[in-house]
């Protein structure tokens, strides 16, 4: 992994929006309607595209956008075997719960269906990570950058969205997870691309079980970072980034666990780099935990820059300001400028303007730019 040695690296979370005849492919396969070489050549469209419009916004590490991803957790549906039925996404996040008008106006006619694990877990094949592996590494050829990553769902945010219906505990059904997604790790790892685990259940869940006691959920994040690292012991932790998160949703979060409850935690993962939100109004001011607490040696911080829950353009020069209060209190080299969360986390379900998506990129490269000569 690249560090910030010269200039600050500008990166994100993953998710960037699909074109419309992406989008469109992409529901007709969820709906079950066969159109896979259709589908085929509109993802390879899209992340030539994609890698393109990131390379010319000024990011430095780049992706596929999550083309052929109809969900940043709810593909592995397509890829895994165990699943089917019906399962329901019935916690409702604390902040929300408590603001029942707001949450109807958020999530009212939202359809939360989903499989559910119904037998043992296994990796189906290598197809659809060799042919995402293959689109991005032939688009990145094309533009100058310093690295591409690639995103997988962890065994952790799996379980969120895929409802246990066939082990007999929470433990089970992690490892096992752990076991089937290790396929997955391995293949993009092989191919020589960064691999970025994402994690929003090692905060998220706190507030989607808020009957659960601080304590309770610590143990339940534990062993989420346990099963990481075992899907991961064959990867060097510098070749990977984690992304955790407290929802990509505008909304209250005022029942957020702090930074402060689970940063031990995170740091025991094994991937080098952790990406977290530290752009919208419930989580910037924790810059001031990393005065307290210290970088373990080898770890890198990608904070978000920009809000991805909103349409306001960051200016460069706060983006720049943020930049700068992380590199003053853990050295510049150890921080990569990101967002907080994916610009089209769901296919569907988009909160920011695409062309809005683009100039906010933009802005974080100028406010990279403004940082990394203040910091000379």
């Amino acid at each position: 992994m690249k560090r910030s040695t010269e200039h600050v690296l500008t990166t994100h979370t993953g998710s960037l929006p699909r074109p419309p005849a992406l989008l469109e492919a992409l529901q007709r396969r969820d709906r079950g309607e066969s159109n896979g070489s259709e589908l085929q050549e509109h993802v390879r469209e899209a992340v030539d595209d994609l890698v393109q419009r990131q390379a010319q916004a000024g990011v430095t590490v780049v992706n596929d956008g999550e083309a052929s991803k109809i969900g940043y957790a709810t593909y592995v549906k397509e890829r895994l075997e165990g699943f089917g039925g019906v399962g329901r996404l019935d916690a409702v996040p604390a902040d929300l719960a408590e603001f029942p008008d707001y949450m109807q106006r958020v999530v009212g006619g939202i359809d939360f269906d989903m499989p559910a694990c119904i037998g043992p877990v296994a990796y189906r094949d290598l197809d659809a990570v060799r042919a995402d592996i293959a689109n991005l590494k032939n688009a990145v050829g094309t533009v100058e950058i310093e690295e591409a990553f690639m995103t997988a769902a962890s065994p952790g945010v799996i379980s969120v969205f895929l409802q246990n219906q066939h082990y007999p505990s929470h433990e089970e059904y992690i490892w096992a997870l752990a076991e089937a997604m290790k396929t997955e790790y391995d293949e993009i790892h092989r191919a020589g691309l960064l691999l970025q685990l994402d994690c929003p259940d090692l905060a998220m869940t706190r507030h989607m079980h808020a009957e659960e006691s601080l304590d309770e959920f610590r143990r339940r994040a534990k062993l989420h970072v346990e099963a990481l690292g075992r899907a991961t012991r064959d990867i060097p932790g510098d070749a990977m980034r984690l992304h955790l998160c407290w929802g990509n949703y505008e909304g209250p979060h005022n029942h957020d666990v702090p930074l402060r409850d689970i940063i031990d935690i995170v740091f025991e993962a094994r991937p080098a780099a952790i990406s977290f939100e530290a752009a919208n109004p419930r989580h910037e001011h924790e810059w001031t935990l990393f005065e307290e607490v210290k970088l373990p040696e080898g770890k890198v911080l990608i904070p978000g820059v920009l809000d991805s829950t909103t349409n306001y353009i960051e200016h460069p020069e706060l983006v720049a300001q943020r930049l700068v209060r992380y590199a003053k209190l853990v050295g510049r080299e150890n921080v990569i400028a990101g967002s907080d969360c994916g610009f089209a986390t769901f296919a569907s379900y988009l909160t920011i303007d695409p062309a809005i998506t683009w100039a906010k990129l933009r802005a974080m490269a100028d406010g990279a730019e403004l940082a990394s000569r203040r910091l000379r």
